[in-house]
């Protein structure tokens, strides 16, 4: 495990603060909040399931740890992966939003999966890195519309890290990050007691044609994006996890960890 971090000079030892007129000491500076640690991993390619599992193991540790005077605060973790192809349907999917045939979806490879999280149905596939944070918001930060605004404000940065500008555009039914008119990352979210599952989609260097076999979204109008489209060729997901990690723990206020991979 290796922290990631920026080196500075030590602060200079404090020193008790001088009396002011009249002999009154003036208050001392509050001290700053520390940061919460958040261990980040690239997972590789990780079956849709097995994901889901290890996303609500980790919620539950999440939930259960650091309720004792003496106990260690909890780990919060943020999980960076691709999927084998395959179709999930969202809170707010429907079976008419699968518009391939069983033939069509064998023929590919393609499984499809139910999902708590919300939105409707979406594409997960190699070369599309997902994002699956599991947080606890509480206290500062529960507001379902900050948390989706600032993976968004993630999902932007990250981007521009490698020369794309990215966008938001107005209304629920758009949530996501878009370049040019066109879906570029697509995020579902989960939240139970204030403590986040599922997250986002960036396509790196997915294959777009299987988006063909679904209402991405419901959006029957919008198109699909990648990186490596707008690019001509784009870095592997691995390397854009390693920018976005950081960009995460920026916008969170979180201090970052590279942390081996969780047990699965």
């Amino acid at each position: 495990m290796s922290e990631i971090a920026i080196r500075s000079s030590a602060p200079a030892p404090e020193t008790a603060a001088a009396p002011a007129a009249g002999g009154e000491v003036p208050p001392a500076r509050p001290p700053r909040p520390v940061a919460r640690e958040l261990r980040w991993s690239f997972l590789g390619r990780v079956p849709y399931r097995e994901a889901v599992t290890l996303q609500e193991e980790l919620r539950q540790a999440l939930r259960d740890g650091g309720t004792g005077a003496r106990r260690p605060a909890p780990a919060e973790h943020l999980l960076l992966l691709e999927h084998p192809h395959v179709y999930t349907l969202g809170r707010n999917a429907s079976a008419a939003d699968v518009l391939a045939s069983a033939a069509w979806l064998r023929q590919r490879g393609i499984e499809v999966e139910e999902s708590d999280r919300g939105g409707q149905v979406t594409y997960h596939g190699p070369g599309q890195l997902v994002g699956y944070p599991i947080l606890d918001l509480s206290p500062d930060r529960r507001d379902v519309r900050r948390y989706v605004r600032d993976l968004e404000e993630v999902l932007i940065r990250t981007l521009a890290g490698f020369g794309i500008t990215g966008e938001v555009r107005p209304g629920p039914a758009l949530i996501g990050v878009w370049v040019g008119g066109e879906k570029i990352a697509a995020i579902g979210v989960h939240l139970s007691r204030w403590i986040t599952t599922h997250g986002f989609a960036l396509n790196v260097t997915p294959d777009l044609s299987l988006y063909a076999g679904i209402v991405p979204c419901g959006l029957r109008q919008e198109g699909i994006t990648s990186m490596a489209r707008l690019l001509g060729a784009a870095p592997p997901p691995a390397v854009v996890a390693a920018h976005l990690a950081g960009h995460f723990a920026e916008v969170f206020g979180r201090r970052l960890v590279e942390a081996a991979p969780p047990r699965r």
